[in-house]
């Protein structure tokens, strides 16, 4: 049976990109991406706090690949506990970011790629949901609303119009309440031993 992550590669010929898993020698060139396609404030979001120190959800970080190798574009999902149930239990979820495109190949469907790959590895790999703080506009079409974050909260400022959620799981959300905090990997020595 085929995955949404399998028909997303068909869909893209292979001379335009492909999306492909994150690998240790990549990390250089996606920080560089990160750092030109959001500038150098980007360490101040507070869904960067949730970030430090910690290692991507296991086979959750994914970049996007020109005909010649080079990231061209990355996303990456991390474990969070978005807050607790009225019964007092962590809800287990995804923060999903940053997704970044090299703005020389913007527009070419990529950041869309990367999102419809990482929400199927997610579902397929049995996650209940995904947070992210960004812009409704662009990321309602995947299926991210405000409505399940309402009784959840950031730790900083955070827009609640941007603060958004999708369930991969029907109800995984309903109930959860308070701040939402890291759960994943922890970094080794403050170094990426591997990117996924």
């Amino acid at each position: 049976m085929a995955t949404v992550f399998d028909n997303v590669r068909a869909f893209f010929t292979p001379a335009a990109f492909t999306v492909d898993d994150e690998n240790a020698g990549d990390v250089l060139a996606r920080e560089k991406l990160l750092d030109l396609a959001m500038g150098p404030d980007r360490r101040k979001k507070s869904s960067e706090k949730l970030r430090r120190n910690r290692l991507p959800a296991e086979g959750l970080a994914l970049v996007a690949r020109d005909p010649q190798g080079h990231v061209i574009g990355t996303v990456r999902l991390w474990n969070v506990e978005a807050g607790v149930t009225p019964a007092g239990t962590p809800v287990d979820a995804l923060m999903l970011g940053p997704l970044a495109v090299d703005p020389a190949h913007e527009g070419r469907g990529i950041g869309a790629a990367l999102m419809r790959a990482a929400i199927a590895r997610a579902h397929d790999r049995g996650h209940g949901a995904i947070l992210l703080v960004g812009d409704a506009p662009y990321y309602e079409r995947f299926g991210f609303f405000t409505e399940k974050t309402k009784l959840l909260m950031m730790p900083g400022p955070t827009a609640r119009d941007r603060f958004l959620a999708l369930e991969l799981k029907d109800n995984w959300l309903d109930g959860a309440a308070g701040m939402v905090v890291a759960s994943g990997r922890r970094l080794s020595g403050g170094r990426e031993r591997k990117a996924a």
